[in-house]
């Protein structure tokens, strides 16, 4: 049969007008590949992905909704308005006891958005970037999407909790490493990086030039004190540092997708540049959100940090003397339970069976990178009554 004038020829993706290899290349995100085993089944508990049960507060909606009825609606400044980036600077400045000027803050679109910029200022193609693992997949599929490469500094993990030996960093260094990926509190074991090994390390990092890349999300999220170490605690104003940091976690805003990034001044301009290429700004109702949340949050993040709380204490009482299970230590920070189970050492098969036999959902240890083979990392911000059947619903698994 002659070909219609309107059928459309035969098109290779691949062959005629591929794609860069670098961005094909990466992996599937294996925390979506078991949730989509349950995607649309409402007896499916979903504890595969970093968020809490809780809805964001009236009070930060509620200033979202009026700067919009009042016409908030048009572009914005790059960076983000001076008063969400002077609230920013403040609130840094009263959590670390270190001044933080204006110049040093970006509002960015997410925590993840500030990591790829990050990326895409330091790192070029065959340049290498060393990571803390396990960590959040995200971010080293960043560093690969630039043409970068991962290299895996791994946690040891003993009795005691998880630990970084420094000296394993300091030798993975040559000459084309262009940062230091740090996640503390960490995603998914709830490590903390003590204060004086970050203090080292960016000692090491002024004398080799390479920069730190700090995810500080969970900053907030800890069990004991108002926040983890942070690098900030360390810095002056042109260290080789830029800290990540997000609405997400603590004032349950995962969707909003609004974060921030402290850096030196002197690449406030360029990053602006950066921002423009990627989003060109941050919908300045968002923003008046943001300041709202900062200014009225805490009380809500006292709220948020006693709900994860409890579901960690449900989880101290059943976990650990669940059949199969084994390596879980209490995290000091952070939401999330990081545990072995006995024979399921192909974790996306075993997290994937669990979602059709148990209506469990967790998330894989193969999706964090070298030190989480054999491990599962589980959401626990959720309410008493949800954890404790999702405890149920392993505990049988694991029994059958």
């Amino acid at each position: 049969m002659p070909e219609s004038p309107h059928t459309a020829p035969h098109f290779d993706i691949n062959g005629d007008a591929p794609i860069r290899t670098d961005v094909s290349a990466i992996e599937r995100q294996q925390i979506l590949a078991v949730a989509e085993v349950g995607h649309g089944d409402p007896d499916v508990i979903g504890l595969w992905y970093g968020e809490s049960d809780l809805a964001t507060p009236r009070f930060i909606c509620d200033a979202a909704a009026a700067a919009m009825r009042s016409g908030d609606t048009f572009y914005s400044v790059k960076r983000g308005v001076p008063e969400l980036r002077r609230t920013l600077a403040d609130y840094c400045s009263a959590l670390y006891d270190r001044p933080i000027d204006i110049e040093r803050i970006s509002a960015t679109a997410s925590g993840m958005s500030a990591i790829i910029m990050c990326l895409q200022l330091l790192v070029n193609k065959g340049d290498n970037v060393i990571v803390v693992s396990p960590v959040w997949p995200n971010a080293q599929s960043g560093v690969r999407m630039m043409g970068g490469e991962p290299r895996f500094v791994t946690l040891d993990s003993t009795p005691t909790g998880f630990h970084l030996d420094l000296e394993k960093i300091y030798a993975a260094v040559d000459d084309r490493t262009k940062a230091i990926f740090v996640n503390s509190p960490n995603n998914p074991t709830g490590w903390v990086m003590p204060s004086a090994q970050q203090a080292e390390l960016l000692d090491f990092c002024r004398k080799k030039g390479v920069w730190i890349i700090a995810d500080e999300v969970y900053a907030r999220m800890v069990y004991e004190g108002k926040a983890a170490p942070s690098f900030l605690e360390h810095m002056v104003p042109n260290d080789p540092v830029l800290v990540v940091n997000s609405f997400s976690k603590s004032w349950a805003m995962t969707g909003w997708r609004i974060g921030w990034l402290v850096h030196p001044p002197s690449i406030g301009d360029v990053l602006g540049n950066v921002v423009e290429f990627n989003y060109s700004c941050i919908p300045p109702f968002l923003q008046k959100a943001a300041i709202v949340a900062v200014d009225q949050g805490e009380e809500f993040i006292a709220e948020m940090n006693a709900h994860c709380r409890l579901g960690r204490d449900i989880l101290e009482q059943r976990l650990p003397g669940m059949n199969r299970i084994s390596g879980y230590q209490t995290p000091a920070a952070s939401f999330y339970a990081f545990f072995r189970i006995d024979g399921g050492e192909d974790t996306l098969a075993t997290a994937q069976d669990i979602v059709r036999k148990a209506k469990l959902g967790i998330a894989p240890g193969s999706a964090f990178g070298p030190g989480a083979e054999g491990w599962y990392r589980l959401c626990f911000a959720q309410s008493p009554d949800r954890i404790s059947a999702a405890m149920d619903r392993l505990e049988a698994y694991l029994s059958a």
